[in-house]
């Protein structure tokens, strides 16, 4: 009998591929074949940001296939990008029924993300929003006990300006939800101390994080950019836990006006820090950055306000900014917190709580590591 095979296919997003990445690397790891399917796009600078052929493992496969978009389209546009997927890789499990294999979903993002997407319909039966998920007033919803309060304005689908983009989001997440049903099996990026009510509102969902295959095995792959070393230098000649670390995700575009602020917040803190951007953060490039910085740029709200809840009001991990009259961060606000944090003990020993808690449950006996060592056996069984 042969190596079982595992086809992955991730949403063309470097916050999907990497974690997906990380769960094949784990899978390879116990003798499963993969076949790694991404987007030509996205595929090619996946290749290209391997810095070495042994960081992908030899049981892992990239293949490419066409996104439906033109060359110079912008993939940038989530809606333009989705509807387009839709067509030439259809995310749902309907389109699969056929296939004699098993099926299962991975969810790199929060439990507690899943628990909002997967209300959407409930807020349209309830009169909270409408079909194309717009809130009919503002008003504060909460899902269960032990998970924080939402704004109906903050909902992840409704962050996103254009309405005809939003509609596209909405009822993809509304398809999603039917196609999960089909699933077999159901596993997150996540760990039991860290969302208790979510994992309790999805009971189904097992945790099997947090995912550190690169950690572990020292590989690492599934990255859009080529890692730069140039920092590391810098990095061990700074004193330990003394350097504040900025980064926005792939996909963040930021104001100007909202860019030189943090640039000068981060100055005025007087403290280390290393800021990781991209060159298509900022149309002008060249003029974002205030005199003096030689670096590049960020801001875009999808999940930020439901991450803010947890690590704020949960996890009390971290200190939420505060806006003027024109919805801008000023300087000072990210000094004051920058300041706040970094000096009151307390965040750190309760950051310090959660990371002892992460890695036991990826180390033996943990039950993210039970679990997933439960989904290996399961993808093996005949």
């Amino acid at each position: 009998m042969g190596k079982p095979h595992v086809i992955a296919i991730p949403y063309p997003a470097q916050g999907h591929v990497i974690p997906l990445m990380e769960v094949a690397q784990c899978l390879a790891e116990n003798g499963v074949q993969i076949t790694f399917i991404n987007t030509e796009f996205n595929h090619e600078r996946v290749v290209k940001a391997l810095p070495e052929a042994g960081d992908i493992h030899e049981l892992i496969h990239l293949v490419a296939i066409p996104d439906g978009l033109e060359p110079l389209d912008d993939r940038g546009n989530i809606g333009k990008l989705g509807e387009a997927m839709s067509k030439t890789m259809p995310a749902n499990l309907e389109s699969r029924q056929n296939w004699d294999s098993k099926k299962a979903l991975f969810l790199p993002a929060s439990v507690s993300m899943m628990a909002l997407t997967s209300s959407a319909q409930k807020l349209v039966d309830d009169g909270i929003i409408d079909n194309n998920g717009r809130p009919f007033v503002k008003q504060v919803i909460r899902l269960s006990p032990g998970m924080p309060e939402h704004s109906t304005m903050s909902l992840p689908w409704a962050m996103v300006l254009d309405l005809a983009t939003q509609k596209i989001i909405f009822q993809a997440i509304l398809d999603n939800n039917e196609s999960t049903k089909l699933a077999e099996r159901l596993i997150c990026n996540t760990f039991n101390e860290l969302e208790p009510a979510a994992l309790s509102f999805i009971p189904r969902c097992v945790p099997i994080g947090p995912l550190l295959a690169s950690n572990r095995f020292g590989k690492q792959a599934g990255y859009f950019w080529a890692g730069d070393p140039s920092c590391l230098q810098w990095l061990d000649q700074q004193p330990p836990r003394s350097v504040i670390y900025v980064a926005f995700g792939s996909f963040t575009v930021i104001d100007q006006t909202q860019f030189k602020e943090l640039a000068l917040g981060l100055e005025l803190s007087n403290r280390p820090f290393l800021w990781v951007v991209r060159q298509d953060m900022t149309r002008d490039i060249y003029t974002a950055y205030p005199d003096g910085f030689e670096e590049r740029p960020l801001w875009m709200e999808f999940d930020q306000f439901l991450n803010e809840s947890y690590i704020c009001d949960l996890w009390k991990v971290g200190l939420g900014f505060n806006k003027d009259e024109n919805e801008i961060i000023k300087q000072e606000e990210i000094k004051n917190k920058v300041e706040q944090l970094l000096t009151d003990e307390g965040y750190k020993a309760r950051a310090l709580e959660l990371q002892a808690k992460a890695i036991a449950s990826v180390t033996e006996g943990g039950c993210s590591q039970e679990n997933f060592n439960k989904f290996v056996a399961w993808i093996k069984e005949n």
